[in-house]
């Protein structure tokens, strides 16, 4: 059973105010992962403690640099969960993980970090992380 709209609403705001754009639906995720060229960052949303302290303010973080992805979407896990599944089904060889962060150059994985590598670190090691993979890939 997914969680309250109400609940996931102030965590999902966080990253539409910094201008991540919400994938809702199958359909949704299928349109953006349909997209061959340019670069894409998903962002795993989460209610988790993790994706509060670490993984939305890196992100916020990250999108300030002057290199920054195509275009950057999320999903929320535990929320959107067809969604969910399906953009976990880009990555299928990568085990469930939220929040997580997935970059894609070209339609292709070419970078990912997993919860266990957020959840340790505070945002200012994510949002360095994440500005690494954008002067590499933008």
């Amino acid at each position: 059973m997914p969680y309250s709209p109400l609940l996931v609403k102030p965590f999902r705001e966080e990253l539409t105010d910094a201008g991540v754009r919400e994938l809702i639906t199958p359909e949704d995720v299928d349109k953006v992962m349909g997209q061959q060229t340019g670069t894409t960052l998903v962002v795993i949303n989460s209610v988790c403690g993790c994706a509060a302290g670490t993984a939305r303010p890196g992100i916020q973080k990250a999108l300030e640099h002057t290199k920054k992805p195509d275009q950057t979407v999320s999903v929320f896990a535990g929320q959107d969960l067809e969604a969910t599944a399906r953009i976990r089904s880009y990555f299928p060889d990568i085990p469930p993980s939220s929040p997580a962060f997935a970059f894609f150059k070209d339609g292709e994985l070419v970078y990912f970090i997993p919860k266990h590598r957020i959840e340790s670190r505070d945002a200012n090691a994510i949002a360095n992380d994440l500005i690494a993979a954008f002067d590499e890939f933008c």
